[in-house]
């Protein structure tokens, strides 16, 4: 059984910073993607960013530039560095994994005030 544990969220005024941090524990392989996925109210779950073992990253287009994505596969952690934050980042942030299958955290909360 494997758990990720997300930290860091919070609230925060227009144009602060934020880090968040996910955590693996449990019967872990090898995760080659961990990543963010944000849902807002009413909207979809989207893509923040993911990073595969290799170090390569992919962002969403419209994060690129002010969010940044890290990872310690030794720890099997992902960090998510979010800075100039805006009223429309504010979402429920969720930390992934994906070894032979896919892993959810439970979430956190960002909240962006204007």
């Amino acid at each position: 059984q494997v758990q990720l544990v997300e930290s860091g969220g919070g609230l925060v005024q227009a144009g602060g910073s934020l880090t968040l941090s996910c955590a693996a524990s449990g019967s872990i392989f090898s995760f080659d993607v961990m990543g963010w996925y944000r849902q807002a109210p009413g909207k979809q779950r989207e893509l923040v960013a993911y990073i595969r073992s290799s170090g390569s990253t992919r962002y969403a287009d419209s994060l690129k530039g002010r969010f940044a994505i890290s990872r310690d596969s030794a720890k099997n952690t992902v960090a998510l560095q979010m800075n100039s934050l805006k009223p429309e980042d504010t979402a429920v942030y969720f930390c992934n994994a994906v070894d032979f299958r896919e892993y959810w955290g439970q979430g956190t909360q960002v909240t962006v005030s204007s």
